[in-house]
């Protein structure tokens, strides 16, 4: 096969060609890397690549592979890293020119980055990201992240070059990490598959990650099986992070492709049906739910009247703890260092009283309570990851012009991200059409604790059924747009 074919193939088609020694991982990365070249002073989905180092890997994993010693599907597979996780030899940027050079150094691997390694997997860099790993980035130090659909729009929130890099063919896999939406966020407006795991599933040792009640890695993916595959890799308790479950981690995959008849399903009202829903995103969540009737699935509406209100908690909560670090660190002595966007953010959320935050942290219980019961109801919750289509970069900028547009700004972005994120229940983004734009739509399944499985039969399920994960972007196409 042609190096030239191989950037929109499944990771697990990849390792399948690997496997049977078809291609070698050496030529997968060398792929990769001419994307990366080709394309990314557009895209801006990288901070740091290190190419001889990933080919060096690459050649590693060739012989081990010829020697016999294959390590299962990753092995040598290029992926990229949201760049917040550490992994000596790189920097950690943290997408921010507040830090100084020193203070970049990794100083040990992620554990997440440490288990795929142990897989086999190739780490080519590390991917661009708001600036600190929060939304509201205006000047993003690394270049502006580009949708690789139309780059005039947004690729989402914070995990951002997470999502461009697997959609755009950069990279088989990703590793992002989501407090309110940063890895679904980026999956549903890239066009790919993205996983916002149970808290406490996924290692964060090792990682820069400063809203303790809700931060969580995840992975993002072209496909269902491939987000599986991943995602048993890097699953799994870690004695050193007080935060890490002590949960057996299941074979993701055993399931997938046993579909959902007979699954209960719900339809989360607020979400679906409200007043920020676009009506495209409507239209393409109705055809979301016949496709998975037509599948087996019962699906009926399930309202969680307090969803709302998960937005301003986890704002007053979460915000608040990020701000705590930084107020202490950075924030007094290098105010003007920081983007605009992210210092009147953080600046606002440490001036959050402790009155406040006390009585945000006891609300957020009754969010949980409600979002718990309804997911124990049901086999998952549905909805759309985002209430509308991906929109102009200008116009995703975190300003407000007048008193009116505060709430429904607040509101729109995150009414579908914050109580998954508040309750701290798994959530899966699978593509799900397209607008009259161009731009991709996604559907959002949500469920039990622990229960990413049910999660994943799912959306493979519908991914089968709907086949949205098969269209890929034309980088070709992106680049003449911006001519």
């Amino acid at each position: 096969m042609s190096t030239s074919d191989l950037h929109y193939l499944t990771a697990l088609e990849q390792a399948e060609l690997i496997r049977t020694r078809e291609i070698s991982p050496v030529d997968l990365v060398a792929a990769s890397l001419d994307r990366i070249e080709r394309y990314d002073d557009t895209l801006r989905a990288w901070i740091t690549v290190k190419p001889e180092l990933a080919l060096e890997e690459a050649r590693k994993a060739e012989a081990e592979i010829a020697s016999g010693t294959y390590r299962g599907p990753l092995h040598g597979l290029p992926y990229g890293v949201k760049d917040q996780m550490h992994a000596v030899g790189f920097p950690t940027t943290l997408g921010t020119k507040v830090l100084d050079e020193p203070e970049t150094v990794a100083p040990e691997d992620a554990v997440c980055i440490a288990r795929l390694k142990e897989a086999g997997a190739i780490l080519i860099g590390k991917q661009n990201l708001h600036e600190f790993g929060k939304g509201g980035t205006i000047d993003f130090p690394f270049g502006q992240p580009r949708n690789p659909w139309n780059p005039d729009y947004t690729a989402s929130s914070s995990s951002s070059g997470s999502g461009i890099a697997p959609a755009a063919g950069m990279c088989s896999f990703a590793i992002g990490q989501d407090t309110g939406g940063s890895v679904r966020g980026p999956a549903s407006c890239n066009g790919i598959v993205g996983m916002r795991p149970t808290h406490g599933r996924i290692s964060r040792r090792g990682c820069a990650m400063h809203a303790y009640t809700s931060d969580t890695l995840g992975p993002l993916a072209r496909t269902v099986p491939d987000l599986a595959a991943v995602l048993e890799a890097i699953c799994g308790h870690d004695p050193k992070d007080p935060l890490s479950a002590q949960r057996p981690v299941p074979d993701f995959s055993a399931r997938l492709g046993e579909g959902v008849s007979g699954m209960r399903l719900a339809i989360v009202r607020e979400m679906a049906w409200g007043d920020s829903t676009d009506p495209e995103v409507r239209a393409a969540l109705q055809a979301a739910v016949e496709t998975l009737e037509r599948a087996g699935a019962r699906i009926e509406e399930v309202s969680l009247p307090l969803a709302k209100w998960a937005v301003p908690l986890q704002l007053l909560s979460a915000d608040a703890d990020v701000a705590s670090y930084f107020l202490k660190n950075y924030l007094r002595e290098r105010y003007m260092r920081f983007d605009r966007g992210t210092r009147t953010r953080l600046a606002a959320s440490s001036l959050i009283p402790a009155s406040a935050y006390n009585r945000a942290m006891r609300a957020r219980v009754l969010v949980r309570r409600q979002v718990l019961e309804a997911v124990g109801r049901y086999d998952a919750l549905l909805s759309p990851t985002n209430v509308t289509p991906p929109k102009p970069i200008e116009a995703t900028q975190e300003r407000v012009d007048r008193k009116d547009e505060l709430v429904t700004r607040l509101i729109e972005r995150r009414i579908c991200h914050y109580p998954f994120s508040l309750a701290n229940v798994p959530a899966l983004s699978v593509p799900m059409g397209f607008s009259r734009a161009g731009l991709p739509l996604a559907l959002q399944i949500a469920g039990k604790p622990f229960d990413e499985a049910t999660l994943l039969q799912i959306g493979q399920a519908y991914e089968a059924a709907a086949r949205w994960s098969s269209l890929h972007p034309d980088l070709d196409r992106t680049l003449r747009l911006v001519a």
